[in-house]
């Protein structure tokens, strides 16, 4: 059966035998509440059409709104958690190769983010806490628009010392804006032992209130990810006084690095436009799978889709320009649907 996804070009690879925990990922596992909305909600909430903000006091209300003026879907969220997701859907087996960390409520919502894991195969290590709810995000769509509206509520509650650092969870292998010192410790560790550390700028409030902590992390990066928005918002951060995307990933990837062994690698993607990409001394551009207007469902987690596709490849040791079409294959499987949801089985070799 013609299910319509893309077909990608099959070329023979030599297959790595990849072990369980061999990628690991730490964010903000959040539960998505995805809504079809009208103008009017947007403008009440004085939201862009498409933007990731936080939520703020006054956003408080919208949460119990969009439940009841709107169809709901539930589903598994938080940029690294849809990552990992993608990753280990792409993989297939062994199971588990994509771990993640993150912290949740003891509540109903935190026992569906467990069992979404346990569906997706991700070998999931939440730190539970009964201080705060587990966090959410309203995903409202207009088109083929989404406004993210994070809510982080038990996101925000992670404890480096009460569960990164114990030795079970130590051993496996948006997090800047929660416990900075964790991912510090992560960088570190990947640098000190040639290990390949990435991070996504994930939304441009990252670039912009949390920039020390960023700064802090960047000499560490391997492999950086972002969009248009998120590069321009980096280089205006950063002073760079250029707004072209090529300049933006080569400036991006001269900044100061630990580990000299591995050159920075910068991609950027551009939506319908081509990827942008540092290799060596150059930039690459990649132009994405077409797809028909009609045939895109929901942009929701297409970002989070491509660097889970991308990782899939990266972590098998696959060439750069492998690991960007298994980027550009996932966002365009996942645009077909609505959320970060996946057929069973991935149509890439």
């Amino acid at each position: 059966m013609d299910t319509g996804e893309p077909k990608a070009k099959k070329i023979k690879l030599e297959k790595k035998k990849i072990s369980q925990n061999a990628l690991f990922g730490m964010g903000n596992p959040l539960l998505d509440i995805c809504a079809v909305v009208d103008k009017d909600f947007l403008d009440k909430y004085t939201l862009k059409p498409n933007d990731q903000i936080l939520a703020e006091d006054k956003h408080k209300a919208m949460f119990e709104e969009i439940v009841k003026k709107f169809a709901v879907e539930y589903r598994a969220g938080g940029a690294t958690q849809n990552s990992m997701k993608v990753a280990q859907w792409m993989i297939q087996k062994p199971s588990k190769v994509a771990t993640f960390f993150g912290c949740i409520g003891e509540d109903r919502f935190g026992e569906i983010l467990k069992e979404k894991a346990q569906e997706a195969h991700v070998d999931a290590h939440y730190y539970e806490q009964s201080k705060e709810p587990t966090g959410t995000c309203a995903a409202c769509i207009t088109g083929d628009n989404r406004s993210l509206v994070a809510n982080l509520a038990a996101a925000n509650c992670y404890k480096k010392d009460k569960h990164l650092d114990l030795e079970e969870n130590w051993k496996l292998g948006f997090f800047l804006t929660v416990s900075p010192e964790s991912i510090l410790k992560v960088a570190k560790h990947a640098s000190e032992n040639n290990k390949i550390f990435g991070i996504n700028l994930s939304a441009p409030f990252i670039c912009q209130a949390f920039k020390d902590s960023l700064l802090k992390v960047m000499p560490y990066v391997d492999v950086l990810f972002g969009n248009e928005t998120e590069a321009a918002t980096f280089a205006r951060e950063q002073g760079f006084e250029t707004e072209d995307i090529v300049e933006i990933a080569m400036k991006t990837q001269s900044l100061p690095k630990v580990n000299k062994k591995r050159q920075r690698i910068v991609v950027f993607t551009q939506g319908k436009e081509c990827t942008v990409m540092t290799k060596g001394d150059k930039v690459e551009t990649f132009p994405v799978l077409q797809i028909e207007e009609s045939e895109i469902v929901d942009t929701n987690g297409a970002g989070d889709a491509f660097v889970g596709g991308f990782l899939s490849e990266l972590v098998q040791d696959k060439p750069l320009e492998q690991c960007i079409r298994a980027g550009h294959y996932a966002a365009n499987v996942i645009i077909r649907h609505v959320g970060c949801t996946l057929p069973e089985k991935p149509d890439f070799h």
